[in-house]
């Protein structure tokens, strides 16, 4: 079975590449990475990832904007989308869960485990 290919859609370059290194660490899953909503959503429609992690905080294009783009466009649409946040109110979390998101994980987060999270999120095995 190949491996999976998961996309990285976080305008900060230090987690993108602890992300990268992690999957491939823990999973050796490929990864690919877009430093803006706008170059996610190209790389998504390019590459068609088996699941997208999505910070939820960028500029110009955030991260719920670049999720509703995904699901309106019907190459993408069925695309797994995991939130990548530090956002931990209520009210956000209540707000994620009503997108349709398959997962949110809290920054920061613990990176040697970071695979297994996204696995059971999405019913992957490792």
């Amino acid at each position: 079975m190949p491996a999976k290919s998961v996309l990285i859609i976080d305008d900060e370059v230090s987690i993108q590449k602890v992300v990268s290194l992690s999957l491939k660490m823990e999973a050796n899953w490929s990864v690919i990475t877009a430093s803006s909503g706008k170059e996610g959503i190209l790389q998504a429609e390019h590459h068609l990832p088996d699941v997208i992690l999505l910070d939820v905080m960028m500029p110009e294009l955030d991260g719920i904007a670049t999720f509703e783009a995904l699901r309106d466009n019907p190459v993408t649409h069925s695309i797994p989308v995991i939130l990548l946040t530090a956002k931990t109110r209520a009210d956000d979390k209540q707000l994620f869960q009503k997108l349709g998101v398959a997962g949110v994980i809290t920054k920061p987060f613990p990176p040697l485990t970071l695979a297994s999270k996204i696995a059971q999120m999405v019913n992957w095995s490792l």
